[in-house]
């Protein structure tokens, strides 16, 4: 990592390398920055517009990887990375490859190229020949019998078990390709045919089952999925997927589906991860996923908490757009395109009103284009959700549109009706929020009386305004208060400190009843916990049987209860 300073900033230098191995990007950021800011400019320097889909990822001093987080601030997250370096990937596979536009297509097609040339995108032979000879034609163009002689092939990397066999296959089909087809083209087919794999979108964690037997865990659009030996062996769907959570070294999944729609059944299912670091890595990889293909809108993500009692837990929030509102957005886009493109007497023939010939879908087309244009606060509903409620809505198509008129903050500062209203609030607060000047109020309400009374009927002459203006100062003294305003203000006084007496002291009863109640219950709840675990773990009971294969209590077994048993053995054998 590296950093100068100049005139006070400090500013740090990464370097991010893409898609295509030799191709490396020079960025800075500034400690305030973050990660949004980094992926913004990387996205912007590869002329991207679905930024994301894509993802920044580094690896740690531990050699554990990592996403970016583009909520934090990047200095915070990369720390401990000397020297800087990020790559920058496909970080969700769309569920439908092809709405990429542009350089989004591009990108994800180098991704794709990418997973093929490591291993992480596992097909069979024929799939794998198929994909080869569509790099081929992006990376030499058409065949040409003069130029492409030999193993032609053999100088590019298609596959990671890359054979003879494989490159004389990809020729073939090379060979038999149309010439002319452009770039856009072979995309297209490639991205198509990777689509249809098990292995699309899949970034394998090694993990074991409770057998111990090797697994790579797999996450994309679809849910969650065990590879064995590159067959996928099980597969979670996200609407089958209740909770996710992790407990140490153990990745859990609380499953909840329905056999032919009538009982829904759980189930619970654990993995054991390398370190407890990749089990966290492999949960907010999980969740991640889970929300960008689940939810409605990201405004709907809520605080996502992980960690059992026995580790510990960690929260996160997610961050940026979901798939849904990419579409809905593109969708928007499209429209708006498609209206811009409507030639002026078609526009024209719309804004005549229906007739009975007239279809329903161009009714609802002029409605919606009539009424998305008007002026609306930010705190009304939306213009789709007239329903019983909203009937009155001057926002329902049904109802006559009525005038309307922008008031600016100016104008509703000059009206004098809102005026009295504050200058009211002001005289309330001023007094009745007093104890020591409430017994003024009936005073002040008199004199102020008189005193309108006075200015109507007095005459021009200046002694007689002074003699007012004296009138009403000696109105406000102490002298002119009677005794009975006094003593009602005296008990007034005294009742208020009595009530604050009765309201602390009651506060500071229930404060300690509540502390001697919690105490007790709490200790006695850990003690029944602790004891009711040691009876399920040492007992060969059938009965406990199935609460013994429980995740949590395989790695509470295991990480906890057997080292600390041997530890207190140890330690009470060397006393005895």
């Amino acid at each position: 990592m590296f950093k100068s300073r100049s005139e006070g900033n400090v500013v740090y230098k990464c370097t991010v390398r893409l898609l295509e191995d030799l191709d490396v990007l020079e960025c800075e950021f500034q400690p305030h920055h973050k990660g949004s800011f980094l992926l913004d400019y990387v996205c912007e320097q590869l002329e991207i517009t679905e930024k994301d889909y894509f993802g920044l990822r580094f690896v740690d001093s531990a050699k554990q990887r990592h996403w970016l987080d583009l909520a934090k601030t990047i200095i915070k997250q990369v720390k401990d990375v000397d020297p800087l370096v990020l790559s920058f990937r496909v970080k969700f596979y769309p569920a439908d490859p092809l709405r990429l536009t542009n350089n989004g297509k591009l990108m994800l097609y180098q991704q794709l190229k990418r997973d093929l040339r490591h291993g992480r995108l596992y097909c069979s032979a024929g799939e794998a020949a198929a994909l080869g000879a569509l790099i081929v034609q992006d990376e030499l163009g058409d065949f040409d019998a003069e130029t492409h002689t030999g193993e032609y092939v053999s100088s590019l990397k298609i596959a990671l078990r890359q054979s003879d066999q494989l490159e004389k296959k990809a020729m073939e089909l090379h060979q038999k390709r149309e010439p002319g087809q452009e770039a856009v083209a072979v995309y297209d087919e490639f991205v198509g045919i990777a689509r249809s794999l098990e292995t699309y979108g899949i970034d394998p964690h090694p993990v074991k089952d409770h057998r111990g037997t090797q697994l790579y865990l797999g996450i994309n659009f679809s849910g969650i999925s065990t590879f064995a030996a590159g067959r996928r062996t099980q597969h979670f769907r996200w609407p089958e997927v209740h909770k996710i959570n992790f407990e140490g070294k153990m990745f859990i999944i609380h499953l909840a589906y329905s056999e032919d729609r009538r009982e829904v059944k759980k189930h619970t299912v654990g993995f054991k991860c390398p370190s407890g670091a990749a089990c966290r890595y492999v949960w907010r990889c999980s969740i991640e996923q889970m929300l960008f293909f689940t939810l409605p809108t990201s405004q709907h993500a809520s605080v996502v908490s992980g960690g059992g009692f026995f580790s510990w837990g960690t929260k996160f929030r997610y961050s940026g757009r979901t798939e849904r509102e990419l579409m809905s957005e593109a969708l928007q886009a499209l429209r708006q395109q498609k209206l811009n493109n409507t030639s002026p007497s078609k526009r024209k023939a719309q804004s005549v009103p229906a007739t009975p010939s007239s279809p329903q879908g161009d009714l609802a087309e002029i409605r919606k284009s009539r009424y998305s244009s008007l002026p609306r606060s930010t705190m009304s509903e939306p213009l789709g959700g007239c329903g019983d409620h909203m009937a009155s809505s001057v926002y329902c198509t049904d109802n006559p549109l009525p005038t309307l008129e922008t008031v600016s903050e100016e104008a509703r500062k000059t009206n004098g009706e809102s005026n009295d209203h504050l200058s009211d609030y002001y005289f309330r607060d001023s007094f009745d929020h007093s104890s020591s000047e409430s017994g003024f109020t009936a005073a002040n309400s008199a004199n102020a009386i008189g005193d309108h009374h006075h200015r109507h009927g007095a005459s021009s002459s200046g002694g007689h305004h002074s003699h007012l203006h004296h009138h009403h100062r000696q109105a406000y003294t102490t002298d002119n208060i009677p005794a009975l305003a006094i003593h009602s203000v005296t008990n007034h006084a005294a009742s208020i400190i009595q009530q604050q007496n009765a309201s602390n002291s009651a506060k500071n009863a229930k404060k300690f009843s509540l502390v001697q109640a919690f105490v007790p219950s709490f200790v006695f709840v850990v003690v029944v916990l602790i004891v009711s675990a040691i009876y399920i773990l040492e007992t060969d009971s059938e009965l406990f049987a199935s609460m013994r294969n429980w995740p949590e209590m395989i790695c509470l077994r295991y990480q906890y209860y057997q080292p600390l048993k041997e530890f207190l053995a140890k330690k009470f054998g060397a006393i005895f």
